[in-house]
């Protein structure tokens, strides 16, 4: 495996490139706890480097958990890390605090000169979700209030916007199928306006985790994840008991997403799976490896080149 670490599991990363190395930014935690389920009250923002996206060497922890009171005063979870315009790096990324129980999600930042070393902006939320478009914390209807792995970035280098996907519920539909592709805007990373969601609900998804959109060798795509639980009973019957990763084709403009057309990526073992584009301008896939007979693994993959197809999504490149 490219990065495996035997004293920790790994599982959702996203990536970075600041012209000589690709920074890896994942969730680890100790495989002390006994039961990798525990892993997720328990996380850290690990941070490694490489130049091939194979061989791995592992740095100074990014981020951990914030003192009482703080958005993310329980855990520090996923996110993705953009460069500003004006030449910062900005991680952002998702967090729970104790304060509420650990079942409110919200989005916050930190910042850094050279992907390093990271300082927190604040111990408040910067995004949060929005009760006109999002569900909000119902226990009777579902178990927290999804709100959570921010990806940013924009749809062109000379846009003057910035886009933020968010894993999202929509405040209405059947709760089995509430997931959507929330969405807010920017112009300065700063402040951010929420949006309604890019997706409907109905679409076969209880939630759409770990967002990503890329365009691979001409074809605008949509990467996420779902657990097989968090499906619609026809998902369920046609995909069993496998969490996966999915991928859809939509417009380069964002629009048209039909999260129903989503196909399971090439590699079912992977979850939480990334598009990470190689130095040569080709696109691979790295996530971490779940489960296998049974037992979670929690490693990250070689990368697995992949193209893109309008029909398909991705597919395995040759």
């Amino acid at each position: 495996m490219a990065l495996r670490l035997p004293d920790k599991w790994i599982w959702d990363s996203w990536y970075a490139f600041d012209g000589e190395y690709h920074h890896a930014f994942y969730l680890h935690a100790s495989r002390a706890l006994g039961d990798p389920v525990r892993r997720h009250r328990h996380p850290i923002v690990g941070h490694a480097i490489s130049k091939d996206l194979t061989n791995w060497d592992v740095v100074r922890d990014a981020l951990i958990v914030s003192e009482s009171p703080a958005f993310d005063s329980w855990t520090t979870w996923t996110g993705s890390v953009v460069r500003g315009d004006e030449g910062l790096w900005r991680m952002f990324y998702t967090g729970t605090s104790r304060e509420d129980g650990g079942d409110v999600q919200t989005v916050g930042v930190a910042t850094s000169p050279d992907l390093y070393v990271w300082t927190k902006a604040s111990s408040e939320a910067l995004v949060t979700a929005d009760p006109v478009h999002y569900e909000l914390l119902d226990r009777t209807i579902w178990h927290d209030q999804a709100w959570r792995d921010p990806f940013v970035f924009k749809l062109n280098a000379d846009d003057s916007t910035w886009h933020m996907l968010i894993t999202a519920r929509a405040n209405h539909g059947d709760p089995k199928e509430r997931g959507v592709v929330g969405h807010a805007t920017s112009t300065d990373l700063e402040q951010w306006q929420v949006q309604p969601p890019l997706s409907e609900p109905g679409q076969g998804f209880g939630q759409a985790e770990v967002l990503q959109f890329e365009i691979v060798d001409g074809v605008p795509v949509i990467l996420f994840c779902c657990g097989w639980r968090e499906l619609s009973a026809a998902r369920q019957a046609a995909m069993g008991h496998q969490d996966a990763g999915y991928s859809l084709s939509c417009n380069a403009d964002l629009s048209g997403i039909d999260l129903s057309r989503a196909k399971p990526i090439p590699d079912l073992r992977l979850y939480a799976p990334r598009l990470v584009q190689s130095v040569d301008g080709s696109w691979n896939l790295i996530g971490f490896i779940n489960e296998v007979d049974g037992e979670f693994v929690g490693e990250l993959s070689d990368p697995i080149p992949v193209s893109a197809t309008v029909e398909d999504g991705l597919v395995r490149r040759a």
